[in-house]
């Protein structure tokens, strides 16, 4: 008997982490090394869907258009977020399809374009705040500037380009996930949050310029989908308290009132951990049995409870 349904949230930077070089070699080595937990929960048996991030990968896209902007005609950042959820897509199903055959299962994987459903006049579009691309350097961050386009100091010495990221409300296609996923494929959807949509009242849907958040938008597939467990897997071990201090606690459970009540207070703030514990403490809130807030190589230790943050219903 199959262990469940589980849809897990990898992020663009595990594909392209900080520090190093972008190149597609690069990228390709670091998700064959972060695709070990699928590879694992593949074989256990779970039903499976993957969700990624694109901030560093959009973020170059939009440079590349911009630098080529002279020669060709550039492409609006929804059009890139769905082109980056396509490469990056091929990128990851041809590494899983390989470590499968490699581990002897025979699981299919496929990569959907999905698109994310949003409010055509949700205020956050004319609020850009979500990070895209990577550390800006003084002549690349003179340049934007003086285009007019959109920075933020992200710490001290280090700017970012940020783009608007309207709350995502429902995945277009999520009946077509549910039911690859429930015929046992492990379905590569909601690329970088999925090119966000919005509902024109004579045209239908229409392309948004923005980038929805991956794990809201992982939240709602989901929940979508019927999956029992969300897996969040990131750069940090585990929520904390006093994060970046002498203080730093882990916190390896909460319950749904807890976790509510650290999004209440002033622990996290704007970035860090904050948009992976309101995924997790939606998709709970909406049914979902528990979520999962963990290291990369340490999912499948997550999952037994071992490490990470669980965030469950009950009390903690």
């Amino acid at each position: 008997m199959s262990p469940g349904t589980i849809v897990v949230a990898l992020g663009g930077n595990a594909v392209a982490p900080p520090g190093e070089r972008p190149t597609i070699a690069n990228q390709f080595r670091h998700t064959r090394e972060s695709l070990s937990p699928i590879v694992e929960l593949a074989r256990a048996g779970w039903r499976l869907a993957l969700v990624h991030g694109n901030g560093p990968q959009v973020g170059d896209e939009l440079a590349r258009n911009e630098l080529a902007g002279d020669q060709v005609e550039p492409l609006p950042l929804g059009v890139l977020v769905a082109g980056t959820a396509g490469w990056m897509g091929y990128m990851i199903q041809q590494s899983l399809a390989n470590a499968l055959a490699r581990a002897g299962s025979d699981r299919r994987v496929v990569t959907l374009i999905t698109q994310t459903l949003c409010d055509g006049d949700d205020p956050a579009l004319t609020r850009p705040t979500k990070p895209i691309g990577h550390p800006l350097d003084d002549a690349r961050l003179a340049r934007l500037r003086a285009a007019g386009e959109a920075v933020a100091l992200e710490r001290p010495g280090r700017w970012r380009r940020i783009a608007p990221s309207p709350q995502p409300r429902a995945i277009v296609e999520q009946d077509v996930v549910r039911d690859l996923v429930q015929a046992g494929v492990i379905v590569v959807a909601c690329g970088g949050g999925g090119p966000p949509v919005y509902r024109h009242p004579q045209l239908g849907l229409e392309g948004i310029d923005a980038v929805a958040d991956k794990d809201r938008t992982a939240a709602i597939l989901a929940r979508g989908i019927g999956a029992e467990t969300l897996l969040i897997l990131t750069a940090v071990d585990a929520v904390y308290t006093g994060f970046g201090t002498p203080q730093a606690r882990a916190l390896p459970r909460l319950s749904l009132a807890a976790a509510s009540g650290l999004l209440d207070g002033p622990e996290l703030g704007v970035g860090s951990m904050r948009p992976k514990v309101e995924a997790a403490v939606a998709f709970v809130r909406d049914g979902g049995r528990r979520a999962i807030i963990a290291e990369l190589a340490q999912g499948l230790a997550a999952l037994r409870g071992e490490t990470g943050t669980t965030i469950t219903g009950d009390e903690a």
